[in-house]
């Protein structure tokens, strides 16, 4: 087991290098931050001065190593836009993000769950089929084009929700239906799939010998040996979730990471950007190690002694 754990974070920490290496050449391909910085006007020898005091004057891979040294301590520099600590602006904006993929993971389950598993038990029924349509309408509408659907039905048509900001929990309805709904396609394939699987498995058809409910053989039993594949879902997609935010934080407007980290971009402000991405990478890393810690837990068979 502490061969595996050790294993799976050297992994994870060099995913995370290899991510903090792609975003940090990427930034920089996107321009001069100073141009955006300084009028127009602006002499050449305050242009210099500006990016030396930036640090933008040394090479690109010297810039890259001071980058990696200061985030090792926990500095992420100073954003150029709101002139405060990246760090500080990340903790502020970071919890708004893990609300809103919280509350859209929620939701997913809250469809998923019950679609898979009834749909498996009534494999060929009208509920499956329903079930079937969902799925592929998920997977075919995009999460941008999702929150802008509802923010034309229920914010202007029918008032009956605030179409942007943060500040009541009526607030995230939208965004977390807009996130959530390409998890609900793919999850509910998932537990159909593993249910359709488990169901025709001899311990069901023994505890249905026996009179079992049938109740108790699809929610007890069948569906927790179904819930391996759906855990990893969980994990992988929540993960997503907290670093692909951005756009739907955008169109609601929610004062989260995502929508920081965008701004960031347009404004070429690169610890902003560098720092919320690395940050996405460390939560998608540390969901999947926690994933993978939990199989033992929701399936005894599946252990990792070696």
């Amino acid at each position: 087991m502490t061969q595996f754990v050790l294993r799976r974070v050297l992994q994870g920490l060099f995913s995370i290098l290899g991510a903090s290496l792609i975003i940090f050449v990427i930034t920089r391909l996107s321009g001069d931050p100073v141009v955006l910085m300084l009028p127009p006007e602006a002499p050449e020898a305050l242009v210099q001065q500006m990016r030396e005091r930036l640090g933008l004057h040394l090479p690109v891979w010297q810039q890259y190593l001071v980058f990696l040294g200061d985030a090792l301590t926990g500095d992420f520099g100073t954003s150029y836009r709101w002139d405060m600590p990246v760090r500080d602006l990340i903790f502020e904006r970071l919890p708004a993000t893990i609300y809103l993929a919280s509350a859209a993971l929620a939701f997913s389950l809250i469809l998923s769950i019950p679609f898979g598993v009834i749909s498996a038990v009534r494999r060929g029924s009208w509920f499956d089929r329903f079930a079937k349509t969902v799925a592929m309408l998920g997977q075919a509408m995009p999460n941008f084009w999702v929150g802008l659907l509802l923010i034309l039905v229920f914010s202007i048509h029918l008032e009956w929700m605030p179409a942007f900001g943060a500040d009541t929990p009526a607030h995230v309805i939208m965004p977390a239906i807009a996130l959530g709904w390409y998890p609900v396609a793919a999850q509910t394939r998932i537990v159909r799939s593993a249910m359709l699987d488990v169901l025709e498995s001899d311990y069901i058809r023994m505890g249905r010998s026996v009179g079992v409910p049938e109740g108790v053989l699809v929610w007890k039993y069948a569906f927790r040996n179904a819930a391996v594949p759906l855990v990893t879902m969980m994990g992988v997609y929540f993960a997503s979730m907290l670093g692909g935010a951005f756009v739907v934080e955008v169109v609601f407007a929610w004062p989260g990471l995502g929508r920081t980290v965008v701004e960031a971009l347009f404004a070429r402000d690169f610890p902003v950007v560098q720092a919320g991405v690395l940050f996405a990478a460390i939560m998608f890393v540390a969901a999947n190690l926690l994933v993978d810690l939990s199989y033992g837990l929701i399936d005894p068979r599946i252990r990792h002694d070696r």
